[in-house]
């Protein structure tokens, strides 16, 4: 049986498998290329793909179309220019810039791989990925835009600060944890006002024994670092209230992992409603919300608003329908 280092490992060697896949395709594209007798390689195919797309572009535009850096791009007009393909000039009405354009005999080559080649690629490609479990070229495009949103290294510190926390439910012994961490929060942007003292100093009569919950997260080492509630509000309605990390505990991912553990509490609950107050300087934490699914709500400030003088930001959370 062959062994394949690489395979059995998973997830911990994709990288390296990607890097192995496209080294035997780029391979491959050579022979391809050489059997055609095409004079170019492989690492000019994003500069030409750009041109034949859109036509003269500028160096930025370039890299920015095909995602690589402008001095790849660069490097792949330098080749091309060698070899007759592409050369540059000054951008029409901006005598500051310049653009890469094809030759005559740039496009003429272009037009025989697009008439004669291309094709044949697209359809041994198509046919090479095909799968009845769905559309690879689908699976890298999500990939690549969760890259965006969050890069693998920081996924790795996530998955291992994860690792690091739990959460613990409220019991009358961490009531001063909520205290401290509540005020610490609101005084480093706010004043405290009546309703936050009345919550942080009667966490139980306000909040636990009308049948809602405060949870904390802690840190292995740390301990407690931060902490949010449900507070009923009346008729099913609940307030997400008082979620907030420790400033020192920052950067350890433990208000999404807070977060993704109290709306999955909340989803259990016989809610018919769930809404937060908050203010457009909690800049991260709205951004937080948004992410997780909770929507501007205009209603909810008309309804709650008033209660804190600071809330300028009112938003809903949409409920799964009742089973």
């Amino acid at each position: 049986m062959r062994e394949d280092v690489l395979s059995d490992v998973g997830y911990l060697g994709l990288a390296s498998r990607l890097k192995r896949l496209a080294d035997r395709l780029q391979a491959d594209a050579v022979a391809a290329f050489d059997t055609r007798a095409y004079p170019i390689q492989t690492t000019h195919f994003p500069l030409i793909a750009a041109l034949a797309a859109n036509g003269p572009m500028a160096v930025g535009a370039a890299a920015t179309a095909v995602g690589v850096s402008q001095p790849a791009i660069t490097r792949i007009h330098n080749a091309l220019q060698k070899m007759g393909l592409t050369g540059t000039r000054t951008i029409e009405g901006d005598n500051r810039h310049r653009e890469i354009y094809f030759t005559p005999a740039g496009e003429a080559l272009v037009a025989d791989m697009r008439a004669h080649f291309w094709p044949d690629v697209r359809a041994a490609a198509e046919a090479l990925c095909a799968s009845p479990d769905g559309d690879l070229l689908g699976l890298v495009a999500m990939v690549e835009g969760r890259l965006d949103e969050r890069p693998l290294h920081q996924r790795i510190e996530d998955a291992s600060d994860a690792a690091r926390l739990r959460i613990v439910e409220f019991t009358d012994a961490l009531a001063p944890h909520f205290d401290r961490i509540s005020r610490e929060w609101v005084e480093d942007m706010f004043r405290l006002e009546p309703e936050d003292v009345d919550i942080i100093e009667n966490p139980r009569r306000r909040i636990i024994d009308k049948g809602g919950i405060i949870l904390f997260v802690e840190h292995e080492t740390r301990g407690i670092v931060g902490t949010c509630a449900l507070m009923p509000m009346g008729g099913g309605s609940y307030e997400l209230t008082k979620m907030g990390v420790m400033k020192a505990a920052r950067g350890l991912n433990a208000g999404n992992f807070l977060m993704k553990k109290i709306l999955q509490r909340a989803r259990r609950m016989k809610m018919t409603e769930l809404f937060l107050l908050t203010n457009t300087k909690c800049k991260a934490a709205i951004h937080l919300y948004e992410k997780v699914g909770f929507r501007h709500d205009p209603d909810i400030m008309a309804r709650h608003g008033h209660r804190y003088q600071r809330c300028d930001v009112t938003m809903s959370y949409a409920l799964p329908a009742p089973g």
